[in-house]
């Protein structure tokens, strides 16, 4: 029995950790020849051998086992035989489900990895033929398989394809697509009669060729699905999306075509979902999700590695110094071997992940550097006879074969990025004068005493400045970004290393795009923020000397500065630093001054300095407005009210509300994620409430603070919690209405102030400060306020015993019920603390009564409570449709009452001889007659009988 390296032996090893069905499968298969027999046979349940003698049980692929045989299968191992119809030629097992995929001549077979249930404590591993991939124009050499994805490679072709498992348009279980005519043979001139002349006589090279994508589908290579599996299979592969196709040409620029350029190599890594890189969950094997996924190939001399998930494109190119003889691919690094050397080199696959990864790359919270970074060759190492190359966790498995008589001197490499000592296991070779074998394990350096060398070497470059620094910085960055996007092997003190680490070199990052002016300075941002440095910090890593009598800042550090005063961090500069920061903007950004010095972070910045350098600016190319209220500032913070009151009489109060627009932090801070009125607007508060208030709105305007912050911070500047309400913030809202916000509500809005009113009227509350607006302003300047009904004035002037304090706040609410915009229907409901024993609630309720058309009810309550009010009530409300009532329900409610008698006696009937007026012009005479009581006296109806009977001959 034979077990060919060469040919693709692979293993499938399940962690000691917890298990799932992404790491299933615990196998070796292997392509044995025997007897000039070629077989495939899977070797199962290896690690319950008790002893070397023991038992082996073979038995054919889908054979089932009977439960009687329980015992003996579970301390055996086994050997399954998989039948195939052709020569196994590759192989390749599926990393995250096991399956196995067998590569033969001119088609690739898919065997998915299932389990044989013998009882409840035991099962046992087996194999199903699932799929069928026949392949046209290409013998694999090798293949590789992982969640759908097949990579297929002949001496000088690739073919990547994606197993898709949706049916479409019904398609049946087996596929067979229209077979693809090969165009390209057609485009380069190849005839029938050129392909039939002996291969002596004529080289035949095609063009090499890349298609990516959909294009990849008119390599000409034709691909048709067998399904074989049961009917009842969980997944079924029914179509397939061709995603990449490479063809290389051979070298025969020598005249002789050698044998030995060819492709080798082919790899599928994929990357799995992490979540975030300082996430401290576990990653199980059950939580492992595909995030992206990479192929490698690679000819003797350049290796190629592609990105093929969500899109296919050539992510990086390795030139190698001498010529190869096999490759391997991990997340860190790619690992080479020629004849007599080990070359380690880095990979990309980390940043493109990470940006699959993570939503915030490339923004002003996180960065990553590019996957088009030029690769680097880290180490190179000195094996000799190299044969063969494997890779596991942190081990890189190595096979020689070294002949005695050509063993060149040994060197050594100072620094070596693999170590052997005491890991490695070497088979010496055998005394006789003979070629041996040997087998290496070697321990790759972990990633963060790479990280370290690293970081030491970059430190050559600090005083030159040059982009070779950001470079190597980027590339132990990565380093360790790569070993982050899988930690779930690691123990915690491993993990935390390495994430300080990661914010390590995030703050060196940090430190070159802040010093360096290139095109990418503003990248100082994100590094500084993932490296967890306070501001404070980032400044104390500043060199300040002065050199040539002038001082010059890098576009990066006055970019990360200014954006970080910006974000209202919760971090407070000491004066001497946030002296540094005034000086380092005067020189470099002077327009930004007037910001920096509002910044949350800057409080301790001494006044004195900060106006001797406001004074020193040229104002002719930014706002002189914030220059002037800026100040202002600083002298109220000095306590110089004269020098306050100078600057804000410079400018009307319009220019004033435009430069808080400029700048609101002049008014509004947050510290901790709670909004904080400042010393000026504390100030405004007392001496000009009217600015401050049109300044808010003015911010509102422009978006720079939202309608719950504006009203959080009233409450706060005037000390009310709670519900208390602060007049300041009912005259904001008041101007609300007036200025017509397009983001603000008006049902909400209508709802705050009438609540507001309708409470202080209840309460007998009146206002903490003076309203800036009275009734009579709001309704001469808003539409949403209305004219009140003049009955509504009668109403009122009925009542000696109204409280003055609370009449502007009546007026407002009874204006707004008259409105057109007010929806009545909403504040009902809360009228009931407003009691209709005072006059004033009684207007208020007769008014929303109105509004909703209940007009009898609103009669029968003035009749009883204010009788002089209903015949200007009827004048005013009682029109059109409504007309009716006035001899319906007003007349018959009048004789009714005046037939009682009492103290409204005369009232009654005052308005009864109104009521009478109005209804002799609107009826006929006969009408009139029907409408009138007939306990009457005659005498008293007789002058409006006259009236209406003449009416018809007067008009």
């Amino acid at each position: 029995m034979r077990c060919s390296w060469r040919r693709a032996a692979r293993w499938r090893r399940s962690p000691s950790r917890a298990r799932s069905c992404a790491s299933r499968g615990d196998y070796l298969v292997a392509i044995e020849e025997k007897n000039k027999a070629t077989f495939l046979r899977a070797y199962v349940n290896w690690r319950s051998k008790r002893t070397e003698n023991s038992r082996v049980c073979i038995r054919m692929v889908g054979h089932n086992v009977e439960a009687p045989f329980s015992e003996t299968f579970r301390d055996q191992m086994s050997i399954l035989e998989m039948p195939l119809s052709e020569t196994p030629l590759c192989i390749s097992c599926c990393p995250v489900k096991g399956d196995l995929l067998v590569g033969c001549t001119n088609k690739l077979v898919l065997f998915s990895l299932k389990y044989q249930v013998i009882n409840e404590e035991f099962s046992v591993l087996d194999f199903e033929r699932s799929l069928i991939i026949h392949t046209d124009s290409i013998t694999p050499v090798e293949i590789s398989f992982c969640v759908g994805y097949v990579a297929v490679m002949s001496d000088l072709e690739v073919l990547i394809l994606k197993l898709e498992s949706d049916p479409k348009n019904g398609e049946s279980v087996t596929h067979h697509p229209r077979k693809t005519n090969n165009p390209m043979k057609q485009a380069e001139g190849i005839s029938d009669e050129t392909l039939q002349l002996e291969p002596d006589d004529f080289v035949i090279c095609q063009k090499p060729m890349e298609l990516l994508g959909e294009k990849s589908e008119q390599s000409g290579v034709s691909v048709t699905l067998e399904l074989t599996g049961l009917a009842d299979e969980k997944i079924k592969y029914f179509h397939v999306q061709h995603l990449l196709y490479r063809r290389f040409a051979p070298d025969i620029s020598s005249y002789v075509l050698s044998d030995d350029i060819k492709l080798h190599s082919l790899q599928l890594l994929p990357i799995y979902q992490t979540g975030s890189l300082t996430s401290d969950r576990k990653n199980s094997s059950q939580e492992k999700e595909l995030l992206s996924l990479f192929c490698f190939f690679s000819l003797p001399h350049v290796g190629y590695l592609y990105m093929i998930v969500k899109s296919v494109e050539l992510m990086s190119v390795y030139q190698y110094p001498e010529r190869s003889q096999q490759a391997v691919l991990t997340p860190q690094f790619l690992h080479v071997i020629t004849s007599n050397n080990l070359q380690c080199f880095t990979v990309r696959c980390s940043a493109a992940a990470a940006r699959e990864e993570d939503p915030y790359v490339d923004t002003t919270l996180k960065a990553c550097p590019p996957v088009s970074l030029d690769v680097c060759a880290l180490r190179i190492q000195l094996f000799i006879g190299l044969k063969a190359i494997c890779h596991f966790k942190n081990h890189v498995i190595l096979l020689t074969k070294a002949d005695p008589e050509s063993i060149p001197e040994r060197r050594e490499s100072p620094k070596r990025l693999l170590s052997r000592k005491g890991t490695s296991v070497n088979l010496k070779a055998p005394p006789v004068a003979e070629a041996g074998w040997n087998l290496y394990i070697v321990n790759t350096i972990s990633p963060v005493q790479l990280y370290k060398e690293m970081i030491d070497y970059s430190n050559t470059y600090k005083t030159a400045k040059t982009q070779s620094c950001i470079h190597l910085l980027s590339e132990a960055h990565l380093l360790l970004r790569a070993a982050l996007m899988d930690t779930s092997q690691m123990e915690p003190g491993e993990k935390a290393e390495l994430l300080e680490a990661f914010r390590e070199s995030c703050g060196h990052l940090g430190d070159c795009y802040s010093r360096l002016d290139t095109q990418h300075s503003h990248l100082a941002l994100p590094y500084y923020k993932m490296s967890g440095l306070s501001m404070a910090e980032v400044l104390a890593r500043v060199d300040w000397t002065v050199e040539n009598g002038s001082q010059k800042y890098e576009r990066g550090l006055i970019f990360y500065i200014n954006h970080s005063l910006y974000e209202n961090l919760d971090e407070e500069l000491s004066e001497e630093l946030a002296a540094k920061v005034v000086q380092m903007f005067h020189v470099a950004e002077p327009k930004q001054l007037p910001h920096i010095l509002c910044s949350p972070s800057m409080k301790n910045i001494d006044p004195l300095t900060a106006i001797s350098y406001l004074r020193k600016l040229d104002t002719s190319g930014f706002s002189l407005i914030l220059v002037t209220l800026t100040k202002a500032a600083m002298a109220l913070k000095m306590g110089d009210l004269d020098m306050y009151r100078n600057e804000m009489k410079s400018h009307p109060e319009m220019k004033l509300v435009c430069g808080f627009i400029l700048e609101p932090r002049l008014l509004i801070q947050q510290r901790k994620g709670q909004i904080v009125p400042t010393e000026f607007a504390v100030h405004l508060k007392e001496t000009q409430p009217g600015l401050l208030v049109a300044s808010v709105l003015g911010l509102q305007k422009n978006n720079k603070i939202g309608i719950e912050e504006a009203d959080s911070f009233f409450k706060v500047l005037c000390g009310k919690d709670g519900d208390t309400i602060p007049q300041l913030l009912v005259d904001l809202w008041e101007a609300q209405l007036v200025a017509c916000l397009p983001d603000v509500v008006l049902q909400e809005l209508f709802f705050k102030l009438t609540s507001q009113y309708i409470w202080r009227l209840s309460k007998r509350q009146p206002p903490d400060t003076v309203p800036l607006r009275t009734s009579e302003d709001l309704i001469n300047s808003c539409s949403h306020y209305g004219l009140i009904s003049p009955w509504v004035n009668v109403l009122i002037s009925s009542d000696s015993l109204a409280d003055k304090n609370c009449m502007e706040e009546l007026s407002k609410l009874q204006s707004l019920i008259c409105g057109p915009s007010f929806d009545i229907a909403s504040i009902v409901p809360f009228l009931e603390p407003l009691s209709e024993d005072t006059i004033a609630g009684l207007s208020v309720h007769v008014l929303c009564r109105t509004r909703l058309k209940e007009y009898e009810q609103c009669i029968d309550r003035l009749l009883e409570r204010c009788p002089e009010a209903v015949i200007p009530y009827a004048n005013h409300e009682l029109k059109e449709e409504n007309r009716t009532l006035w001899w319906k329900k007003l007349l018959p409610e009048l004789c009714q009452r005046i037939k009682c008698g009492g103290e409204k006696y005369q009232l009654y009937l005052s308005s009864l001889k109104e009521t009478l007026s109005i209804v002799a012009v609107e009826l006929e005479l006969r009408d009139f007659l029907n409408v009138l009581p007939e306990d009457g006296t005659a005498a008293f109806f007789l002058p409006y009988l006259l009236y209406c009977s003449r009416k018809k001959s007067l008009t």
